[in-house]
């Protein structure tokens, strides 16, 4: 598809609603008119980008009816990533599929988001989780350090002192409650199971433990 073709199924689309519609109206793509009612502008482009959701944001300046219209993407994903960002900035989407079917996924309007609770509180938990502020920011020599990461550094340089342990006594000794499950789930290849509820430390555990060891020091 061409931009041009968007034209007629949006025109199409606006009229079924009572609007007498216009192209390239002044820097406008689409402009729609229905009655006393404030101008329906809509911004025409095959695909999402930075410069048009710029030139939609320039056009709510005009009216608070703005639309961005695109061929329809592919992936569910980009258009429900952008379909959000739109709503944020409080303008509406439009699609239009290859058949020339027009779909309005947001319209236009003030945004107010929606708190999640569930998210929130995973941020405080993993907050209170880790120790020090071992990733000053983002930027760390191996990688970004989560709770996570901590309790499984504090099982493995236990390990390398003690050798084999009990997971029980390695919570205790390390502070890190959920140490057996940890060495379990091994997600890290750091463990090896010896025998019911005891656990060694692998090579690889042996070298993870070098490079990450500075994360026990973070605090």
């Amino acid at each position: 598809m061409r931009e041009a073709d968007l034209y007629p199924p949006i025109k199409a689309y606006l009229q079924r609603q009572g609007y007498e519609v216009k192209g390239e109206v002044g820097a406008a793509d689409v402009v729609g008119m229905r009655g006393k009612e404030p101008p329906v502008i809509v911004e025409l482009k095959l695909g999402f980008s930075l410069a048009l959701f710029h030139q939609g944001i320039a056009r709510l300046a005009v009216t608070d009816h703005v639309y961005l219209a695109v061929v329809r993407p592919k992936g569910r994903k980009a258009l429900s990533e952008n379909t959000a960002l739109a709503r944020r900035l409080g303008l509406g989407v439009l699609t239009v599929r290859a058949d020339g079917l027009v779909e309005a996924h947001a319209d236009p309007g003030p945004y107010a988001p929606r708190k999640s609770k569930k998210k929130q509180g995973k941020l405080l938990k993993e907050f209170a989780r880790l120790e020090g502020d071992p990733n000053a920011g983002g930027a760390t020599r191996h990688g970004i350090v989560t709770g996570y990461r901590q309790d499984a550094v504090k099982c493995a340089a236990y390990l390398a002192n003690s050798g084999a342990e009990k997971g029980a006594i390695i919570a205790r000794a390390t502070g890190v409650s959920k140490a057996t499950t940890i060495m379990r789930d091994n997600h890290y290849g750091w463990f090896q199971k010896v025998e019911k509820g005891v656990y060694a430390l692998t090579a690889t555990g042996r070298k993870g433990l070098t490079d990450w060891a500075d994360v026990l020091d973070a605090g």
